[in-house]
């Protein structure tokens, strides 16, 4: 009896202290990217589509996934209206029109997804590229850095009422529905004024909407820009994108969790592509009640490169992570590896204690980076390095491949970027 007293109390000890062991970078026992997300959607055929979305949704609809949706030109959720979508429904993006999807301020998605049977949104097109349709904003009346409250999408939509590109407000408890086991692919059209979509706008969007299991693959601008607002972010992926896999700006409150971004030195656009871009204003003005704020915890950043040294050398790899003036930013238990750095600061931010306190890295895993955290203009960052390098903040600077980095980085349809525990322990030894 006390024999197995004794092993039930060891067993029950050994499983607490293996949960509390907090892995960095993307977390779990298990891969949970298997089995939604798909690293190889240009090898995914669809049905072709027997229904037609178009103009304003200005009553509850539902999609159902017995149909496959062709989505054409700007299309408005409206009027308080809910827009559902059964798991294992694809839409698809009408190439010649550059569709998009806007669900107003006041209007609400549910697009609840299941694990082995996600939403899709993608191309019309059988050779699917990136930019080829537009993508999807959510809108909601959670406040933002604009005085007055409320601010409108610069983006070239043509909503049949100016009110259906408003977003901003005083709720930051605002809820724009649920989104979770969805895949956006190929979207962020060019518009000859305004740039590049993104796949996922969250513009204003409260902290009752639930965002959970998104991917966004092979866009041409930003993955994910979230504006304002006041959300929660996790299980996110971002897969290649041509512009930066997280904007957070225009006074956003946004916590980011257990995500991922893989970033290729051979798509990019013409600016600087980053996996996380973190400013106050998109037009740097100071509105100034609400500064920028992300907590990021345990992510993934990751440069997948053939040859990483001759990429950096010909200038195709870029910092991981860019901190814009008076934004506050922090990130623990995370991964950041094969960028040249990892981290830019703003130029305009001064390195002393008053606003390193606003910019916080923890138990990160600097790996195989080109410099780590460094003041942008400036080749000499001794101070930071020093900073950042205290044992206070648990941070560890190595190198090494990701084959020996990560559990599975060389699969290409299921890959797995949890880090390698016993490499952690081993930099720190020999740190």
């Amino acid at each position: 009896m006390k024999k197995l007293l004794f092993t039930s109390i060891l067993l029950i000890f050994i499983f607490s202290n293996a949960l509390a062991q907090q892995e960095k970078g993307i977390t779990g026992f298990d891969n949970w990217l298997n089995p939604w997300t798909d690293f190889t959607p240009n090898k995914t055929d669809y049905r072709k589509p027997n229904q037609i979305i178009s103009g304003d949704i200005t009553k509850d609809t539902k999609l159902l996934k017995r149909n496959t949706y062709l989505l054409i030109g700007d299309v408005f959720v409206t009027d308080s209206t809910t827009l559902s979508i059964e798991p294992g429904t694809v839409i698809i993006g009408d190439f010649k029109t550059k569709a998009s999807l806007t669900i107003t301020n006041g209007s609400k998605i549910m697009a609840k997804g299941e694990s082995t049977d996600p939403i899709i949104f993608t191309s019309s097109q059988s050779l699917k590229k990136p930019g080829d349709w537009g993508g999807i904003f959510v809108l909601g009346d959670a406040p933002t850095t604009k005085e007055g409250g409320t601010e409108r999408l610069n983006y070239g939509l043509s909503p049949s009422n100016s009110k259906n590109i408003s977003y901003g407000g005083d709720n930051p408890e605002s809820n724009s529905g649920v989104m979770e086991y969805v895949r956006i692919e190929y979207a962020g059209k060019r518009t000859k004024d305004y740039g590049y979509f993104n796949g996922l706008t969250l513009a204003g969007v409260g902290s009752e909407t639930i965002l959970n299991n998104i991917m966004v693959s092979l866009c041409r601008g930003n993955s994910f820009s979230v504006k304002g607002g006041q959300v929660e972010l996790e299980k996110f992926v971002s897969y290649k994108s041509s512009a930066n896999d997280y904007k957070v700006s225009n006074g956003a409150q946004c916590r980011l969790m257990n995500s991922l971004a893989v970033k290729s030195p051979y798509i990019s656009g013409a600016q600087a592509s980053r996996c996380i871009y973190a400013l106050n204003n998109d037009d740097d003005e100071a509105f100034a009640e609400i500064n920028t704020t992300l907590a990021a915890e345990n992510l993934t950043l990751i440069n997948v490169s053939k040859d990483l040294s001759y990429d950096i050398q010909v200038g195709l790899v870029n910092e991981a992570i860019f901190i814009g003036k008076d934004a506050n930013f922090s990130i623990d238990k995370s991964v950041i590896s094969g960028f040249k750095p990892a981290v830019y600061l703003d130029s305009k931010i001064r390195v002393n204690s008053e606003s390193l306190d606003k910019i916080q890295f923890t138990s990160t895993y600097f790996n195989n980076c080109e410099g780590n955290i460094f003041v942008k203009n400036t080749t000499v960052n001794e101070d930071l390095e020093n900073w950042y390098g205290s044992r206070a903040f648990n941070n560890v600077y190595s190198k090494g491949p990701d084959s020996e980095t990560f559990i599975d980085a060389q699969s290409t349809d299921r890959p797995d970027y949890r880090l390698i525990i016993n490499k952690i322990a081993a930099s720190k030894t020999d740190n």
